[in-house]
């Protein structure tokens, strides 16, 4: 995979007309291969190779037309993507699409960092966005991922694959997680999908995604955005750390934020905990999926086992 998609890097790099002797570098692995790109005249881009039959070119053309225009309308820093010499932002590589983008500077934040004011700020933007998608025009071809019960924890073809697929779920672990994936759809099928508390999100907010640069906070990594449920979005910032210390004053951090921006109604905020046991539950059946990635490899079975004391106490709290 990391030579077959090097290999695709540096044969990508031509559909952009960049001078020759640019260094490549492997960043990140997940659904895509993303590769940082320097040019010996000092340009930087992020180069993102699409992991094949998860997004279409419609879709990925999706997600570039929101992020433009949320970059566009100021509503918040978002990476810039780079036309190739044809004029297109989607290249076509060995059967491969690319997208090549601006390198955006800034801090990868960390749960060690001292998070409350990024997240009241990351909280801001988030309504903005919100509000940005409640009243934008889609293009007429816009397609993505929608993120609902069944999509993401539901037994037929969710998009990260299942649960009780995911590392270390034994038999009883199971049974636990269950007992919370059932109340979690009872809990969401009487929360609704109105347009007010359902449209289109980033649905990927973790910290990989942010980048914090000096007093804002940039949204990068649009690749999940899909339509789902707004509060879904509070709870992806703290993805994998869930069960942290910092958690409760973080969301309050953030929730601080959102409200400058937008009216959080009683409804929403008292289904945030709700949120927090789906992404959880989520990401188990993604590490399950996706073991054979360095995330995965180092979130392992101990995430798993953690995520059966937060069922216990959603269940304790909620059932």
């Amino acid at each position: 995979m990391f030579l077959l998609s090097l290999s695709l890097a540096e044969h990508a790099l031509k559909f952009y007309g960049l001078p020759p002797g640019c260094t490549v570098r492997l960043i990140n692995i997940s659904e895509n291969a993303t590769y940082e790109i320097n040019t010996i005249a000092g340009q930087r881009f992020a180069l993102r190779i699409h992991r094949q039959h998860y997004h279409s070119k419609a879709a990925i053309a999706s997600e570039l037309a929101w992020l433009i225009d949320l970059r566009q309308s100021e509503i918040v820093i978002t990476p810039k993507p780079v036309a190739g010499l044809n004029g297109q932002f989607i290249q076509d590589a060995l059967g491969r699409h690319v997208v090549l983008f601006e390198w955006e500077q800034g801090i990868e934040p960390t749960i060690h960092h001292n998070l409350e004011g990024p997240f009241e700020i990351l909280g801001e933007q988030t309504a903005r966005m919100h509000m940005h998608a409640k009243q934008w025009q889609r293009p007429k071809s816009f397609e993505r991922f929608t993120w609902d019960f069944e999509t993401s924890l539901g037994e037929n073809n969710p998009h990260w694959g299942k649960w009780r697929d995911g590392l270390g779920v034994d038999a009883a672990h199971a049974a636990l997680f269950a007992r919370a994936v059932d109340l979690i759809g009872i809990r969401l099928g009487h929360y609704g999908k109105h347009k007010n508390r359902f449209g289109l999100i980033h649905a990927d907010l973790r910290m990989a995604n942010l980048l914090v640069d000096g007093t804002a906070v940039k949204v990068i990594d649009f690749d999940d955005c899909g339509f789902g449920w707004f509060m879904y979005d509070a709870v992806t910032p703290v993805s994998f750390y869930e069960h942290a210390r910092q958690v409760p004053t973080l969301l309050d951090a953030w929730k601080t934020g959102y409200r400058r921006v937008a009216d959080l109604a009683r409804e929403d905020e008292n289904e945030i905990a709700t949120f927090m046991m789906l992404r959880r539950l989520l990401l188990v059946a993604w590490i399950g999926s996706h073991s054979e990635t360095n995330l995965a490899k180092s979130m392992g079975v101990d995430y798993t086992y953690g995520t059966a004391d937060l069922c216990e106490n959603y269940l304790k709290e909620f059932g």
